[in-house]
């Protein structure tokens, strides 16, 4: 016996029970299977994964050596859209939205004048805006850093 269950009272419970060839699938989305067959190999796959799916799942099994139980955690990590752009007061506007975790934004070159706000949204990406105001300097241009778990991101702007 093999079952997957996330770790809730109504979430998707998948299971399969080798001595009746069974396999029961309640509450489960078409996005949640075995990732081949459950008699090769009993690894869960979901697939597309979102934000819903994160969370602590729970696989028993049970054969002729015993019970066992293994707990598993799934942090989903989701890349933000990264955008530079600038204003008419001559100030930068890098954001990185919609990202989890919350990416982190510099500047090339450094700045004194740059400032950050940040939004967090209900599903729990957040989106991170960070502002280079260049209006007294002569840098010819300047440089976004965007780093985060899924990507890394570099974006010029030119200034002249």
């Amino acid at each position: 016996l093999v079952s997957w269950k996330k770790n809730c009272s109504s979430c998707c419970l998948l299971s399969y029970r080798s001595d009746h060839n069974e396999t029961r699938k309640l509450n489960c989305s078409e996005r949640i299977m075995w990732k081949y067959s459950p008699v090769r190999d009993p690894a869960l796959r979901i697939y597309p994964v979102d934000l819903g799916d994160e969370g602590n799942y729970i696989c028993d099994t049970a054969n002729s050596e015993g019970n066992f139980r293994f707990f598993f955690s799934l942090t989903v990590i989701v890349p933000p859209v990264v955008t530079l752009t600038h204003d008419k007061s001559r100030v930068a506007v890098c954001q990185a939205s919609a990202g989890k975790p919350a990416a982190d934004i510099s500047w090339i070159p450094a700045s004194n004048h740059s400032s950050e706000e940040e939004f967090h949204h209900p599903n729990g990406t957040v989106t991170r805006v960070s502002y280079f105001n260049w209006a007294n300097s002569s840098f010819p241009s300047v440089t976004c850093l965007v780093t985060h778990p899924a990507t890394n991101q570099t974006l010029l702007m030119d200034l002249t």
